[in-house]
């Protein structure tokens, strides 16, 4: 199963809600496994799975068990990215939307929502079934939709009714002031109702001739996602390729259920290759080994796919400048004050 994954705008516009909340954003992203200095890498994608750690640590830092709808309120207005580009560059609302729904995997791999057209029309299945999904990141992305779909509609977007899975986090009279709309709770599915006549709306700055522009640029995104899989895929093998002393394209492709021609090709698509990605998990993992572990330097030539202890010392100085027991030496005692300074009780 593949790894799922967020954009980065989600949560750079996370750490700028709970920064003017007053809370530790820099802590809640460590406590999450994201690393804040690393927030505006380019083309940024975090994994799905620390969903849950981020609100725990969100809840935990804050105080506020209804961390989720506050967070959402105080989250800058998802703008200037291609899903606005789409809504705003389509003749009407519904057909901008279900463009923003065919694209969504641009913001998160884990969405999944669908536009029904009936005489309520309703959007539905919004990150309803996924494991890694809390209560708090339903309300809080509810929030953000409904603020996004409002800017984009110069304000004419109201929800009608709004149905979550989950259990209240707060009073209802709290859900009543943000939404300003029915809300019910502990359905079967997620469901966002608006009026019918949304769905003809046409915003007063939509440009359709800009339309096929901003489908090739959303294309174009999704090409470089799939090519970010294709190497997370492969990587997620190289560790066990190493163990066999197996590392071959005919191996690796034989994993992928692919030919060796294809995944060639799909390697130089993607602009790098396997000898290229097979060093960058050697040199990572020896570093890791290095700093923070006890490990011999003869079994980190083992667990790292050398034949021989002196390739890997070549390899390393290469990598890194130093050898392997300069790079320990260096390393090693800041890992330990970090890691002590880090700990807390559970």
């Amino acid at each position: 199963m593949p790894i799922l994954t967020d954009s980065g705008t989600l949560v750079r516009m996370a750490y700028a809600g709970l920064r003017s909340m007053g809370i530790d954003a820099d802590e809640i992203l460590r406590r999450a496994g994201l690393q804040p200095d690393k927030l505006y890498q380019p083309n940024l994608r975090t994994k799905f799975s620390a969903q849950p750690k981020f609100w725990q640590a969100a809840i935990d830092l804050s105080g506020d068990r209804c961390i989720g709808l506050h967070l959402g309120e105080k989250m800058p207005v998802y703008k200037g990215q291609i899903l606005e580009y789409l809504l705003l560059s389509s003749q009407t609302f519904a057909e901008g939307l279900n463009r923003v729904l065919e694209y969504q995997r641009l913001i998160s791999d884990a969405m999944h929502g669908d536009l029904t057209q009936g005489p309520e029309p309703y959007l539905t299945n919004y990150f309803s079934e996924h494991q890694h999904v809390t209560s708090h990141l339903s309300e809080a992305m509810v929030v953000s939709l409904i603020r996004f779909l409002q800017s984009a509609t110069d304000n004419q977007f109201r929800p009608g009714k709004i149905v979550f899975t989950h259990s209240p986090n707060a009073p209802m009279d709290e859900y009543q002031r943000i939404f300003q709309c029915p809300v019910e709770f502990q359905a079967k599915s997620f469901k966002l109702y608006f009026p019918k006549e949304m769905l003809s709306y046409r915003s007063l700055h939509a440009e359709p001739e800009l339309l096929n522009l901003h489908l090739q640029s959303a294309e174009q995104h999704l090409e470089l996602l799939q090519k970010q899989d294709l190497i997370a895929d492969i990587r997620s093998h190289i560790g066990a390729l190493l163990e066999t002393g197996d590392i071959s394209l005919n191996a690796l492709s034989l994993r992928l259920g692919l030919s060796s021609r294809q995944l060639r090709h799909q390697l130089n698509l993607a602009g790098t290759s396997l000898q290229r990605l097979i060093n960058q998990h050697r040199r990572s993992l020896a570093k890791r080994l290095l700093s923070q572990t006890d490990e011999a330097i003869s079994e980190i030539v083992y667990l790292t796919g050398f034949s021989e202890p002196s390739t890997f010392y070549r390899a390393f100085k290469r990598w890194e400048g130093v050898t392997p027991i300069e790079y320990r030496q260096r390393h090693r005692q800041t890992f330990t004050q970090s890691n002590t300074a880090h700990k807390s009780p559970v």
